[in-house]
C-alpha cells in the first residue's frame, strides 16, 4: 500500500510539473510578465532587469519541466523528489501570501492555460506538498520506467527539448496561444456579456445630515426631504461576469476612440503591435514599411497600437521612417495581443486571421503585390491546428522516450529471463543418503555485548586463539567485541581460525558525530566483520530500517562482512506475526542490495523473546523460520543464492542444545551471547559441528 501511495504521489506531481514548466515554456515572456507582476507586488518593480527576468523564467519552466519528467520516469528518485519538496517549500507560503493580501489576480502557475484564484492555487500547493513530502520520503518505492544504464537519454533529451521550446516561442510566437486574442478569436464577441451572465452588484450608501446630526442611509430606509444631502458612497459587493476581453480599446492621435470602427469594418486591418516604441526591434522597419505600402495599395487600414508617449513615437518615426497612423492602447492589452516587440496582426471583421512576430513577417514578394489578401494564402485563416501541433509534440517527444522505455523494459525483461534461466542452471541440489548438502559456510559468532574490560578481552581472545589453534573448528568462528578491544586482539588474533568483528558502526561516513565509530575506522583496526540490526540496537537506541540501511551500505564499501540481525519480539511471536516481521526486517535494509552484495550478508534471526532469557526456541520453531528466511531470499534473488546464504540462529543457544539446532538443515550456525563469554562454553558450541 505504501509503494502505491508513493507513486500515486509522484504521477501527480510529475503531470502538474510537467504541465506547469510546459505551458510556461512555450510563453517564457508571459511568465516574465508574470514575475515582474510579483516583483511590483512585493515593491521591487524595476529592480530586476528585464534580460534577467526572461533568463529566470526560462530556467524556471525548464527546472519544472525537468523535475516532473525525472519524477514520471523515477530518474535520480533521491534528488528530483528533493527538488520537488525544496520547490514546493518556497511555493505554498508564497501563494498563501497571494491569497490573504491578493496583490494579483492570477498565480501564473499554468500561464494563461489553466487560470486558478488564489485560494485555489494555495490549496493545490498544499496537496501538491503533502505528496512531495510522501515521495521524498521514500524514493526508492517509485518504480523505474527506463534502467539507470539508460537514464541519461531522457534527461539530455528532455533538457534540450524544453530549451527549443523557449527558444523558438521567444524567436517566433507561442506555440500554443491561450490567451482571448488567439487565432480565430472575434474580439467584438470576447468583449460582450452573454445575456443571462451574473451582474455586478453595488450597494450605494447616503450621508444626510438632520439638526446637526449626520446619518448613513441605503435606498431601502432613505428618509424623508427634512435630511440634507451631504454625500454619498458606492461599493461594489460582487464582481459579476467579466468577458475575456475587457480592456481592448483604441484610441487615435486626435484622441477619438476607433474600437468599434476596427472592429466593425468588414474588410482586413492590420495591427502593428508594441507595447513600447522605446524597447521595440526596429531590425524589420524595412519589411514593416513595404506591408503598410502593400496595405494602403489595397486600402487597407494599418494602425500602430502602442502605449508610448507623442516623443518616443516621433523617435520611431525618425529611424523607420514610419508613416502609418500611431494609436494609443493599453500597455497590458498590448503584451497580452502578441508576444512580440513589435508584432503584427492581421484582423479581418474583427477577427483575428494572422500574428507574426517581427521575426517571422510575411514575405510580400514582387508578383504578389497586386494580389489582394483574399486571394492571398496570408489572408486565410492558417492550417496550423492546435490538434496538429499536439500530434508534432506527440510525434518529437512523448513517442521517442515511450519507445525508449518500451525497448527499456523489454531489454531488461529478457536480462532478467537470461538471469533466471542460468540460476536454474547453476543450481544444482545433491542428494546423498536422503541429506541435503551445500556449500554455503557455516559460522559461529560471538557477540561479547558490553562486557569485559580490555584486559579481560585480551585474555579471552588469547586463550580461544591457542584453544581453536590446538583444535582446530569444523566451521568458521568469529569473535565480535567492543571497539576498545578491536585493534589490540587484532594484533596477535590468527583470523584464519577466528574472524574479529565489531558490534556495531555509525550510519555515517564521517564527521562532528561525536562518539560514534564508523566503519571505515572499524576496517582499520583489522577486523573483518560488524553485526547490523541486533534486536538491543533496534530497542533501545531505535535504529529504523533506513538507518540500518545506510550502515550496510557503508559496512560494505568499507569491506566489512555484515552479519545481519532480524527477530520477532514475544508478542509477534504469539499473533503468529513472525513471518510479516522477519521479511519486512530484510525489505527495509538489505533487499535493496544487488545480488553480488547480498552474497557477503550473513543473516542471523533472533528470536528476541529467547535473548538473554533463558528461553530458546525449538529445534523444529528455529527451523521452520530459517527455511521460511531462505524462501524469501529465493524470492527475492533466486534458490541458489538462498541456498549460499549463511542463516544463523541467536536465541539462547548453548552447548547442550547446540546439536540439535545445528543438525537442521537450514540453520548454519549461532549468534552466541552469554555463552561466548567463556573459552569453554563457546568451545562447547563450536564443537557441535563435529557431532
Amino acid at each position: 500500500m505504501r509503494k502505491v501511495v508513493v507513486n500515486l504521489c509522484r504521477m501527480m506531481l510529475a503531470v502538474v510539473f510537467i504541465l506547469s514548466g510546459f505551458v510556461k515554456a512555450v510563453d517564457p515572456l508571459g511568465t516574465q510578465y508574470k514575475m515582474g507582476d510579483y516583483l511590483e507586488a512585493m515593491g521591487l518593480g524595476g529592480l530586476v532587469p528585464n534580460t534577467v527576468l526572461l533568463a529566470a523564467s526560462v530556467l524556471l519552466s525548464a527546472l519544472e519541466f525537468c523535475i516532473g519528467i525525472f519524477l514520471l520516469f523515477a530518474i535520480r528518485r533521491r534528488l528530483s523528489s528533493r527538488l520537488s519538496l525544496v520547490l514546493m517549500i518556497a511555493m505554498t507560503p508564497l501563494t498563501l501570501w497571494l491569497a490573504l493580501a491578493n496583490p494579483i489576480s492570477d498565480c501564473g502557475c499554468f500561464g494563461d492555460a489553466v487560470v486558478l484564484t488564489n485560494w485555489q492555487t494555495f490549496w493545490k500547493n498544499v496537496v501538491l506538498l503533502a505528496a512531495a513530502i510522501v515521495v521524498t520520503r521514500w524514493p526508492t518505492d517509485m518504480f523505474r520506467f527506463v534502467s539507470e544504464s539508460n537514464q541519461w537519454i531522457v534527461v539530455n533529451y528532455s533538457v534540450v527539448f524544453i530549451l527549443i521550446v523557449s527558444g523558438w516561442s521567444l524567436y517566433d510566437l507561442p506555440q500554443f496561444d491561450f490567451r482571448p486574442y488567439h487565432i480565430g478569436a472575434n474580439i467584438k464577441e470576447g468583449m460582450e456579456i452573454p445575456e443571462g451572465a451574473e451582474q455586478p452588484e453595488f450597494e450605494t450608501t447616503f450621508i444626510l445630515e438632520k439638526n446637526g446630526e449626520r446619518r448613513e442611509f441605503t435606498l431601502d430606509d432613505y428618509p424623508d426631504s427634512t435630511w440634507t444631502f451631504v454625500d454619498s458612497k458606492t461599493v461594489q459587493t460582487r464582481q459579476g461576469y467579466v468577458p475575456p476581453i475587457h480592456d481592448f480599446s483604441i484610441t487615435n492621435s486626435d484622441g477619438e476612440d476607433m474600437t468599434e470602427e476596427v472592429l466593425n469594418d468588414k474588410g482586413y486591418t492590420f495591427l502593428l503591435i508594441s507595447p513600447h516604441l522605446e524597447y521595440a526591434d526596429d531590425a524589420r522597419h524595412d519589411l514593416i514599411n513595404e506591408l503598410f505600402e502593400y496595405a494602403q495599395e489595397h486600402g487597407y487600414p494599418f494602425y500602430c497600437l502602442t502605449a508610448s508617449t507623442d516623443e518616443a513615437i516621433e523617435r520611431w518615426r525618425d529611424m523607420t521612417g514610419a508613416e502609418y497612423d500611431f494609436c494609443q492602447t493599453d500597455e497590458i492589452t498590448l503584451k497580452t495581443i502578441i508576444r512580440s516587440n513589435p508584432g503584427l496582426m492581421l484582423l479581418k471583421a474583427g477577427t483575428v486571421i494572422r500574428k507574426w512576430s517581427h521575426n517571422n513577417l510575411p514575405q510580400i514578394e514582387p508578383d504578389l503585390l497586386s494580389m489582394p489578401l483574399e486571394q492571398s494564402e496570408i489572408g486565410q485563416m492558417p492550417q496550423d491546428s492546435v490538434p496538429g501541433k499536439i500530434t508534432r509534440i506527440l510525434l518529437w517527444f512523448v513517442l521517442p522516450l515511450a519507445l525508449l522505455s518500451l525497448a527499456d523494459r523489454t531489454w531488461m525483461w529478457t536480462k532478467w529471463v537470461r538471469r533466471r534461466k542460468n540460476r536454474r542452471n547453476k543450481t544444482t541440489q545433491i542428494i546423498t543418503n536422503k541429506k541435503e548438502t551445500t556449500m554455503r559456510k557455516k559460522i559461529v559468532a560471538g557477540n561479547w555485548k558490553m562486557n569485559m574490560n580490555l584486559q579481560d578481552g585480551i585474555a579471552l581472545a588469547k586463550e580461544l586463539n591457542e584453544t581453536l589453534k590446538a583444535d582446530k573448528p569444523n566451521c568458521g568462528v568469529v569473535i565480535c567485541t567492543p571497539f576498545i578491544h578491536l585493534a589490540s586482539i587484532a594484533q596477535f588474533l590468527d583470523q584464519d581460525i577466528i574472524g574479529l568483528g565489531a558490534e556495531n558502526c555509525a550510519d555515517k561516513e564521517k564527521g562532528a558525530f561525536t562518539g560514534e565509530v564508523s566503519a571505515e575506522m572499524v576496517k582499520s583496526t583489522g577486523a573483518q566483520y560488524v553485526i547490523l540490526g541486533h534486536s538491543e540496537r533496534r530497542e533501545y537506541y531505535k535504529e529504523t530500517p533506513e538507518i540500518l540501511k545506510e550502515k550496510v551500505l557503508l559496512a560494505q564499501k568499507n569491506g566489512l562482512k555484515v552479519i545481519f540481525c532480524i527477530g520477532e519480539s514475544l508478542a509477534e511471536r504469539e499473533a503468529g506475526k513472525q513471518n510479516e516481521v522477519v521479511k519486512a526486517e530484510l525489505e527495509g535494509s538489505v533487499f535493496n542490495l544487488s545480488e553480488e552484495d547480498f552474497r557477503k550478508i550473513v543473516i542471523a534471526y533472533e528470536p528476541i523473546w529467547a535473548i538473554g532469557t533463558g528461553k530458546t526456541a525449538t529445534a523444529e520453531q528455529a527451523e521452520e523460520i530459517h527455511a521460511y528466511i531462505r524462501s524469501i531470499i529465493a524470492e527475492k534473488y533466486g534458490q541458489a543464492v538462498a541456498d549460499d546464504t549463511t542463516i544463523l540462529y541467536g536465541g539462547s543457544c548453548k552447548a547442550s542444545n547446540a546439536p540439535e539446532l545445528f543438525a537442521k538443515p537450514d540453520i548454519d550456525g549461532g549468534l552466541i551471547g552469554g555463552a561466548s563469554l567463556k573459552a569453554a562454553d563457546f568451545k562447547g558450541i563450536i564443537d557441535a559441528w563435529k557431532k
